[in-house]
């Protein structure tokens, strides 16, 4: 593999000092609303870069290009089930998000809803899913350290980490967002320059299409349709709502900003993944020995001029630690507030939430790089942490926040059933018919709930209110539902 030049080391290091300084200009803003949602004040555009660089990290690059280069494009069909899902969190639920005053975490939503309860639960989910994801992102940093820099993947793990430690744990959401935005525009800009430079390479686009493996450009390649449907209700339900992205509602100006950004991040999205997945048919046709997780790394190091593969590696580095800063972020946010402020300390004051929110983030980028460490390869982490988010949290959201609806024995009894179903399906029968154990868990999730706030006899008295307390003029039916109002 081709070494760098000292330009391409020059421009890292240029990167890597801009990422510091831009985070560090935040260090003297010291609430904790500050430190969760940014004090509320980001408009449309920032809601859109900043959350479009918190989902489009490692798995929607290096992750993308490596299953493209395996099986074919059947893997950019599936994940676009992400942005098609974004748009749709942008258009009917995002904006009602904002309408929750106070809210800093989903568990503060899911308290409104459905109680203390739920709010514990899904602060445990939402601090497991996070570390998990953060931990898919460690891991693609350490991928590229190793693969592009020489170095081992242990080195490459604790030198990312602890420059997103940096910024994130004095900083905050405000650090957070300044170095999304900056990174956004570096990624946004050379990644398609990299597939331009690989195309040309492979002869341009006659020649690469005409060199594919056979089946690599159909709409299911060599997977089933089973598999196709369990992947692609994986990506569209697996992340839907995150904490990070939560917090981006949050943390919007207003609902207006607050749809623009998701809706435009969802949109971009597509032309995102359409040209990783590009780079990795590419290295099919140019490197066909590789590994598939080199596809990516070795586009960069051997088809482009001196300079330019520095230039691209800090986009890269960019892409995954955009997402892992926003998930160290989100993890400490939701540990300190739905955890440690809602159950062991209810009186801490804003100082103490601070400190407990900052050493959380420090413990978890350690967890985090642990994880990385054995995880058996990107997607695979990013896939078990969807089992445990789609299964037990996403449903009962959305039928709050959309619909309106309350009752703590529905909404705890779901998130049980559900994330019990899929742990059988997947841990104990071992995924039988081949049918997705995320597929089965939200089916579980949806009737448990539905049989439950049936039998309720308080969850229609609760809608009732809620809906007579709605003024006429705000939007139905989240506006008037504030955290605790169960």
């Amino acid at each position: 593999m081709a070494s760098l030049n000292w330009l391409d080391w020059l421009v890292i290091s240029i990167y890597f000092y801009l990422l510091i300084a831009i985070g560090l200009q935040s260090v003297n803003r010291d609430s904790s609303d500050d430190f969760a949602v940014a004090g509320r004040r980001i408009s449309g555009g920032v809601v859109f870069a900043s959350l479009a660089a918190s989902f489009l990290g490692g798995g929607a690059v290096m992750g993308t290009a490596s299953s493209t280069f395996s099986d074919g494009y059947v893997f950019l069909f599936a994940i676009c089930a992400f942005s098609l899902q974004t748009v749709l969190v942008g258009q009917f639920v995002a904006p009602r998000l904002r309408h929750y005053e106070g809210a800093h975490t989903v568990g503060d939503v899911m308290d409104a809803h459905y109680g203390p309860v739920a709010r514990l639960l899904t602060g445990l989910l939402s601090i497991a899913v996070c570390a998990g994801i953060l931990g898919a992102q460690v891991l693609a940093v350490g991928t590229v350290f190793h693969l592009l820099l020489g170095t081992s993947k242990l080195a490459g793990v604790l030198v990312g980490m602890t420059f997103v430690l940096l910024y994130a744990t004095f900083g905050g959401m405000w650090s957070v967002v300044k170095t999304n935005v900056a990174q956004f525009v570096i990624f946004g800009v050379f990644l398609p320059v990299v597939l331009l430079f690989a195309v040309a390479h492979a002869g341009g686009p006659v020649a690469l299409m005409a060199n594919v493996p056979e089946g690599h450009t159909s709409l299911l390649g060599s997977w089933t349709p089973l598999a196709f449907i369990g992947v692609f209700v994986s990506f569209l339900l697996g992340e839907t709502l995150v904490q990070p992205y939560a917090q981006r509602a949050f943390a919007a100006k207003d609902p207006q900003a607050s749809r623009y950004g998701f809706l435009l991040a969802g949109v971009f999205s597509v032309g995102f993944y359409f040209v990783t997945a590009s780079i990795g048919l590419v290295a099919r046709v140019v490197y066909p020995d590789i590994e598939p997780d080199q596809a990516l790394p070795t586009v960069v190091s051997e088809l482009l001029p001196v300079a330019m593969s520095g230039l691209v590696l800090a986009a890269l580095f960019a892409v995954i630690m955009s997402t892992a800063d926003s998930y160290l972020n989100a993890t400490a946010v939701s540990f300190a507030k739905d955890i440690y402020l809602s159950f062991l300390h209810r009186g801490a004051g804003d100082r103490l939430l601070l400190v407990v929110q900052r050493l959380i983030t420090m413990v978890v980028g350690v967890a985090a790089a642990i994880f990385a460490l054995s995880a058996p390869s990107i997607i695979d982490a990013l896939l078990l942490a969807y089992n445990l988010w789609a299964p037990t949290v996403v449903a009962p959201l959305i039928l709050g926040v959309v619909w309106g609806f309350r009752s703590r024995i529905a909404g705890t009894a779901a998130i049980v059933a559900g994330g019990g179903a899929m742990a059988v399906w997947l841990w104990e029968l071992h995924e039988p018919f081949g049918l997705s154990a995320l597929i089965v868990g939200v089916a579980v999730n949806i009737v448990v709930y539905a049989l439950a706030y049936l039998l309720d006899p308080r969850a229609h008295r609760l809608l009732a209110q809620a809906e007579s307390a709605r003024p006429a003029s705000a939007p139905a039916p989240a506006a008037g539902v504030g955290p605790g109002g169960n």
